[in-house]
């Protein structure tokens, strides 16, 4: 077994640029993971750089010299995000309020229906058990609400927070756009020299972050917008609030779906009941997640991403659990690295039998 090891570790450590990579990987966790709340603006900034990057890129290669095309683009984005922000944000904000006072009335809805199903399935429900059940979730739902509420007035919403991101992020994206040859020139001096396999996972890494934030951003716009006008046309309450919550779902792959499902339909039957306008609703909710699975997905990621879905749920757990939102909304090029690593590993496999004489 000893002897098994120690080939293993010759074979995969011996490599210089094999140390180089797991050094650079081991001070990058480390640093995301103690200093990631500290660091929230410039990782806010990478993100929106990544996002820029492309029509900065595009106007560059027809003439426009770069600090033009990066104020320019800065500008129009800068603008957008305003109109959203104000356009958006009021409506989000009374609706949730209103939902959040309305989940006990929802709630007794509930309790009501289930206490008053046919005589058949009488049995197999206890009345008693239904009203503690409810209360007990309408009680903790009304105190996560009040302490949402509380929370995003109290911690988010701070004049500190505000101008921390309002100041350092359009400034942090403007030296990392403008200046992105020079940073990345002073980065590499502090890199060992032996670095191939670093720099071969980054070229690849690189591009796939790039594609995988645009398409992010993209897919929520689309799925977004699609959700917020079918709900206005099929005059559901909460339209805006629901339609914006489905196109965040699309951060969270496979799991932020089926979450974003339950209070969809919970409002649609709280306002139609069980009737054709409630069908209605799921139709068009489910023909958006099937596009949005089938046509809007394969066209952004088609070459962003190449990986089991079963990989992308675990990673999405693992990341989530180690970083939380970043980790959720970076899972995706977190699990493709791991799969880059170790496709890129300098080592030669072993082979069955050279397993089982080691460990013989």
């Amino acid at each position: 077994m000893l002897e098994f090891i120690a080939r293993w570790y010759q074979k995969r450590f011996s490599d210089p640029d094999a140390v180089t990579l797991v050094f650079i990987l081991a001070f990058m966790f480390a640093i995301v993971l103690f200093l990631g709340d500290i660091l929230a603006p410039v990782i806010v900034s990478l993100v929106i750089a990544y996002l820029l990057e492309w029509p900065v890129a595009k106007l560059t290669a027809i003439g426009v010299r770069r600090s033009i095309s990066v104020i320019g683009v800065l500008v129009v984005f800068s603008c957008l995000s305003f109109t959203l922000l104000v356009g958006l944000t009021p409506q989000i904000w009374g609706q949730l309020t209103n939902l959040i006072t309305e989940i006990p009335y929802i709630l007794q809805e509930g309790q009501d229906y289930l206490l008053n199903l046919p005589g058949e399935y009488q049995s197999l429900i206890n009345p008693e058990q239904v009203k503690n059940m409810t209360n007990a979730l309408k009680e903790q739902l009304v105190n996560t609400g009040k302490e949402l509420v509380s929370a995003s007035l109290n911690s988010l919403v701070t004049l500190v927070t505000l101008l921390i991101y309002l100041v350092l992020v359009p400034l942090l994206v403007l030296f990392m756009l403008l200046d992105k040859d020079k940073l990345l020139r002073q980065t590499l001096q502090f890199l060992p020299r032996q670095r191939k396999l670093a720099n071969r996972v980054w070229s690849e890494m690189n591009q796939q972050i790039g594609n995988y934030i645009q398409g992010k951003v993209i897919e929520i716009l689309i799925v977004g917008t699609m959700s917020v006008i079918a709900f206005l046309l099929l005059d559901l309450r909460y339209a805006v609030l629901l339609g914006v919550g489905v196109g965040f779902s699309v951060l969270i792959p496979y799991i932020g779906a089926a979450v974003i499902t339950i209070p969809v339909a919970v409002v649609a039957v709280f306002q139609f009941g069980v009737t054709p306008e409630f069908w209605y609703i799921m139709i068009v909710y489910g023909i958006i997640q099937a596009l949005d699975g089938n046509v809007i997905v394969p066209l952004l990621f088609s070459q962003a991403v190449n990986l089991h879905p079963v990989f992308i749920i675990i990673a999405v757990l693992f990341f989530g659990g180690i970083w939380g939102f970043w980790g959720v909304f970076f899972a995706i090029p977190l699990a493709t690295l791991v799969k880059a690593v170790v496709n890129a590993w300098p080592a030669a496999h072993e082979t069955p039998d050279d397993i089982d004489k080691a460990l013989s």
